[in-house]
């Protein structure tokens, strides 16, 4: 990745208004989220292109065909994942993306997220695991880091015990309510109290020091970790402090491509992703 100015910035956006089509009014993952963001990072002069095709041979790298038919069918009965209608279609253009964004070195600005669909189950606003298609399509040894709040059990779930991917996790208390421990491959730092900028950098610093060689990196990236998302929690971050998560990632000198999970502040995302690409490409 290359150096990022005002006017102009090489890594692509992936994206397309489509992903707006659903949602609730009052609930936190709303297309005004990703739609606003949308139009900040256009404004800064990111270059933008559309999602990658999903079909259901890729879904199947991860899920069950089972649980691929209850989501066609909305048969499935999370209180947390509205069974909206087509919502396959969506589910599948944000798989979509993350396939897309996994092939350039971009970022996925898709919804709906996806790190805590597990193998055959929905949950937490994620019906398929979007990074995790990505992940296993890349045929790589892949570095996966979910800097979102929320604990990507999903994620973890489908990749345990493998020995061509690791997953690294940074997140605080509370749903889903696991990652309390580091098992196998899945490395986790779980926050129990606040913490800010430079706390939160150093614990990221040592997790990915840790971490081995690697043909990729993949980031579940999610903002609901600023300090005024309306779904903060201990972890009380800046804008400016993305930029340092997305600087110490670039200095793993692997190629990476990023998915968007949490982040619901709509008049925040858009700053704390610019901050975050930045990072990336200083």
């Amino acid at each position: 990745m290359h150096g990022c100015s005002r006017s102009w910035c090489e890594l692509k956006i992936v994206y397309t208004p489509k992903c707006l089509r659903f949602g609730r009014i009052g609930h936190p993952e709303s297309p005004r989220r990703v739609e606003k963001a949308a139009d900040f990072l256009k404004n800064k002069g990111y270059e933008f292109t559309d999602p990658g095709k999903c079909t259901e041979e890729d879904l199947l790298t991860v899920h069950s065909r089972d649980f691929i038919e209850k989501v066609k069918n909305n048969n499935f009965h999370i209180s947390d994942c509205p069974r909206y209608d087509k919502i396959y279609e969506y589910a599948c253009l944000s798989v979509g993306g993350a396939l897309k964004a996994a092939e350039i070195n971009g970022f996925s600005l898709m919804r709906p997220p996806g790190h805590h669909a597990t193998h055959d189950s929905v949950g937490g606003f994620c019906y398929f695991n979007n990074i995790a298609v990505a992940v296993e399509r890349s045929d790589k040894k892949v570095l996966i880091v979910d800097i979102d709040r929320h604990h990507g059990n999903g994620t973890q779930n489908i990749f345990f015990g493998r020995d061509d991917v690791e997953y690294v996790s940074l997140h605080s208390v509370g749903y889903p309510g696991t990652g309390k421990l580091s098992k196998q491959n899945c490395r986790n730092h779980r926050f129990t109290r606040t913490v800010e900028d430079d706390e939160y950098l150093e614990v990221l610093g040592s997790m990915l020091n840790s971490s081995g060689e690697f043909d990729l990196l993949a980031v579940s990236a999610g903002f609901d970790t600023h300090k005024e998302d309306p779904l903060a929690s201990q972890i009380q971050l800046t804008t400016e402090s993305y930029r340092r998560v997305g600087k110490k990632l670039s200095e793993l000198g692997l190629p990476t491509f990023c998915v968007l999970e949490g982040g619901y502040g709509a008049d925040h995302l858009g700053k704390n992703i610019h901050s975050f690409i930045s990072g990336l490409e200083d």
